[in-house]
């Protein structure tokens, strides 16, 4: 999905030697997450990526699922999901189906001991509070609050934190995450309408070879199952790479609003796409300038999508007793709309300062029971206030 970009030092051409002084071979790697027929990459390592000295026993990570199906409005408090030290530990599944996961992490101590893959998904961590650095084989990605870091699955990293304070919502996904399709040329670049283009977009920097030999543990996620599997050499070996696939950084902040002389529809916040479902940046903007203009949202039937909202800052015009963290879920099969007196309210209001990411999904998501524990009781019923 990335625009072309290299790092370090590669060959003239692909499979071919490429030599370190001593005159051996580096180890390359062909890197993608839809095998050898889309977007891929090329690492070239000091060891071969295979050296695998043993495994530990596998346990299990499948989220526990409390109701299968529902049909009514939910809200979460996502900010009483507890702040745990491990990273790992720290993620918390709340909303799930097929096609991804999304998970509350609020970790307090950086990977030092150990390493992670997911497999399965590839994963987009926003950042709502803290900041640090995303270390990866491709390389560093600086982060802070506001960002979207989104990992090809596959990707072996550490999330290393500046402090002890740092809340996450992080949503798995098992397709490709990509940019929408309306906002691409027929080759792959950014139109003039797209919200943001490639200068938005912060790839990987400061590439470390780290060219060691010992035990290094990965801790790999496949299948609901997590893996211990220990390697001979450290996997960030990689002395240059190129290509189409590796992680990046995103800065919600960085999202230009599309707006309208009337009140414009949910597509235009469309950030990033995957099979299935897509995600959404609702942004500060000025609201619409039509003279009888209604800024806040008009009623709309969710018949083919479940809505997932995560409020991140500012003031919703359309809700009333929102809290940072708060995630809503408005499920296919029925209505929703501004809560009462807020469509008054809203009339003659300039801008708005809201700030938050929506997930909508084309297949029904599943309640997990971790999600039960922060359910605000009643929220169905405020509509009725």
């Amino acid at each position: 999905m990335p625009h072309y970009f290299k790092l370090g030092t590669i060959p003239h051409k692909r499979h071919t030697q490429f030599r370190k002084d001593d005159g051996t071979l580096y180890a390359e790697q062909l890197f993608s997450t839809e095998g050898f027929s889309n977007d891929s990459s090329l690492l070239y390592h000091c060891h071969p990526p295979t050296a695998i000295l043993g495994t530990d026993e596998p346990f299990d990570v499948m989220p526990e699922i409390a109701e299968e199906k529902m049909l009514k409005h939910r809200s979460f408090e996502g900010f009483k999901v507890p702040s745990v030290k491990d990273y790992l530990k720290s993620r918390v599944p709340i909303l799930v189906n097929n096609d991804l996961h999304i998970v509350l992490a609020a970790p307090q101590e950086s990977m030092q001991e150990h390493f992670f893959k997911n497999a399965d998904a590839d994963e987009m961590i926003f950042i709502h509070e803290g900041s640090g650095v995303l270390k990866t084989m491709y390389g560093n990605l600086a982060f802070g609050c506001g960002d979207y870091l989104i990992i090809p699955r596959g990707t072996i990293y550490q999330a290393h934190f500046n402090d002890i304070n740092n809340r996450l919502f992080i949503v798995e996904s098992f397709s490709p995450i990509r940019y929408p399709k309306r906002y691409l040329s027929k080759y792959g670049q950014l139109l003039e309408h797209s919200p943001y283009c490639e200068r938005d977009i912060r790839t990987p920097q400061n590439l470390e070879t780290i060219d060691r030999k010992g035990d290094f543990l990965i801790m790999t996620k496949k299948k609901g199952r997590m893996y211990g599997i220990h390697y001979g050499y450290h996997p960030f070996d990689v002395v240059g790479w190129d290509g189409y696939c590796y992680p990046f950084a995103f800065s919600i902040h960085d999202f230009e609003p599309i707006t309208g002389r009337v009140h414009q529809p949910p597509p235009v916040h469309q950030t990033f796409e995957a099979h299935n479902f897509v995600v959404c940046s609702f942004c500060p903007r000025l609201y619409d300038y039509h003279p009888q203009a209604i800024p806040a949202p008009y009623n709309h039937s969710n018949i083919d999508s479940d809505e997932v909202l995560y409020y991140v800052d500012g003031d919703f015009m359309s809700r009333k007793n929102v809290t940072r963290g708060m995630i809503t879920l408005h499920p296919a099969g029925i209505p929703h709309g501004p809560h009462p007196g807020t469509v008054e309210k809203s009339i003659g209001a300039k801008e708005t300062r809201e700030l938050a990411v929506m997930v909508d999904t084309f297949h029904p998501l599943q309640l997990t029971k971790q999600a039960q524990k922060i359910e605000n009781d009643n929220y169905v019923m405020t509509w009725s206030e």
